[in-house]
């Protein structure tokens, strides 16, 4: 158990949190969620000991670990990847070291033999004897094949290395487990695995993701960072942001009678309960949803941008044809005879785990790169919207104000009213529809990207990892914007959900050719003949 008494913390005038008192218990994973620098992370290093809160206190039962997902990838270069995972075990790993230095001793003393049993009975306390079969197995199951496990750290690739930290996080089976964004850049599998691993933890696990669908797979709670304090609602994601849309419509409906209230929320609560698999967290839930009273839900102060993307004119049959597409980037065929025709009403995920061939593949039908070989043609009832990766050309060194920026991309010559009116919409108002372009945090620059996209009235949309920056809010504003685009789309994420709940066609580029299935992306992962398939495709 972990408690929280009285913790406050600000920089300088900015008040992050004040007094929060918290009590995180055994047997419950809470997503710990937030506006874009409300403390999140934060909030984690306070809980770790890393960051000092102004006032207030954190403490952990007695004789408690608490285990943190590292960030520095790069601070295990010189070490083997087996022992990187057993020094998430500090204590465990400190006896063990000690341990074996005794025994490399030339002089081995009386003195020396005791201290050696006493280490080996607190090395056997620990399940020493079983800590590296116990570390090879959490390898495995994220990906790395044992065959890497006695390399050094620095012979990893950069996603190999993610999901060692993150074995070492999870090695040994702490009390208390703090997760930031543990899905980033794990590919579906090594996400899979961590989830069921998650679900079948039996101890305390606070997370920071802005993955939807993994906070919904795996938290019991939500512990929401809003108004300057930090609340615990019981629920995954979605059960939090319908509850606080529910309790943003009752407010505004005073004048309602408090029976219907009860009704309404009674009837939200079974849907949800009714959605419950049959997982132990489900399960969990289901139990705590039914003991929810009117008085615990409550608004959020959060704000979603407003993302509605309205095509000018409608598309024909005739949409996009790709044949033969090859392309070379760096040495290496990224592209090799790519061919598919895009239909009407088509919404196509680019999926998988080569993000350099699916950037080239849309700055390619961009316009922006020419192929080696092949053709694309788009039909001419069409009319394309970008959203690259990579925006910083249209930011950088631009001290235009974003009124002025966006004016830029406007198709008819519109007043700074409108302009200041759209920019609302997408969360600059006043001031700060005067900011210069090139300050814009990462978040802030997707924003105005997407504000661009939405003013060109495409029928056609191809973006390009676009809920890389954006807080949740936004990217279930985007999300829900897509979902009733009345337009074809060609995209990519590694967002679950967001491809989960918009894509109705998904597009494989491998090694040794493209998949093409008209399914769900549910559907598409857990089909385990075709990942079969695909995965050999890779293999060559």
């Amino acid at each position: 158990m972990i408690n929280v008494n009285n913790v406050s913390l600000r920089y300088g005038d900015k008040k992050l949190f004040e007094d929060v008192n918290l009590k995180f218990t055994p047997g419950n994973c809470y997503g710990l969620i937030g506006a874009n620098g409300a403390g999140k992370s934060t909030f984690l290093k306070v809980l770790s000991g890393e960051v000092e809160a102004q006032s207030g206190n954190v403490s952990l039962s007695p004789g408690e670990r608490l285990a943190v997902l590292k960030q520095d990838h790069f601070a295990y270069e010189d070490h083997q990847v087996l022992e990187t995972v057993l020094m998430g075990h500090e204590e465990l790993y400190a006896v063990k070291q000690e341990k074996d230095a005794i025994y490399m001793k030339g002089d081995f003393s009386e003195e020396d033999g005791m201290r050696a049993a006493e280490l080996e009975g607190e090395f056997a306390e620990m399940n020493g004897w079983e800590a590296e079969s116990d570390a090879a197995v959490l390898l495995k199951g994220l990906g790395i094949d044992e065959s890497l496990h006695m390399l050094q750290m620095g012979d990893l690739a950069a996603d190999q290395k993610i999901k060692v930290l993150l074995a070492q996080a999870l090695f040994g089976n702490p009390d208390i487990l703090l997760l930031d964004e543990p899905t980033n850049g794990l590919d579906i599998q090594a996400i899979q695995w961590l989830e069921e691993f998650l679900i079948n933890f039996e101890n305390t696990v606070i997370v920071v993701s802005h993955d939807r669908h993994f906070l919904n797979k795996v938290c019991t709670h939500i512990a929401d960072v809003d108004f300057g304090k930090i609340q615990i609602y019981i629920g995954n994601y979605d059960f939090w942001y319908e509850s606080s849309q529910l309790a943003a419509q009752m407010a505004q409906n005073d004048n309602k009678k408090k029976e219907e209230k009860i009704k309404e929320l009674q009837n939200f609560i079974a849907r949800f309960s009714a959605n419950a698999s049959k997982s132990k967290q489900a399960t969990s839930r289901k139990k705590m949803l039914d003991n929810i009273t009117l008085d615990d839900i409550k608004p959020s102060s959060r704000k979603y941008p407003y993302i509605a993307f309205t095509p000018e004119r409608e598309i024909g049959n005739d949409l996009l044809r790709v044949e033969g597409l090859t392309k070379t980037v760096s040495g290496v065929k990224v592209l090799d005879n790519i061919s598919f025709t895009m239909n009407k009403d088509d919404k196509i995920a680019l999926v998988g785990k080569n993000d350099i061939a699916k950037t080239t593949l849309f700055r390619i039908l961009a316009g922006e790169i020419e192929p080696d070989e092949g053709t694309y043609k788009w039909g001419v009832t069409t009319s394309q919207s970008y959203f690259p990766k990579d925006n910083a050309a249209y930011f950088e060194n631009n001290d235009l104000p974003l009124v002025d920026w966006l004016r830029q991309y406007s198709p008819e010559d519109e007043t700074e009213t409108f302009l200041r009116g759209f920019l609302g919409r997408m969360l600059f108002s006043g001031e700060e529809a005067l900011k210069k372009a090139s300050v814009l945090s990462g978040g802030e620059k997707v924003r105005c990207m997407l504000s661009k996209m939405m003013l060109s009235n495409a029928n056609v949309l191809m973006l390009d990892e676009p809920t890389n920056h954006l807080d949740l809010e936004s990217i279930t504003s985007l999300n829900n914007g897509l979902i009733k685009f009345k337009g074809s789309i060609l995209f990519t994420s590694h967002d679950h959900q967001f491809v989960e709940s918009i894509a109705n066609r998904l597009i494989e580029i491998t090694p040794s050719g493209i998949v093409d299935k008209e399914m769900s992306y549910d559907e598409y992962v857990a089909d385990k003949k075709l990942q079969k398939e695909i995965a050999a495709m890779y293999a060559g």
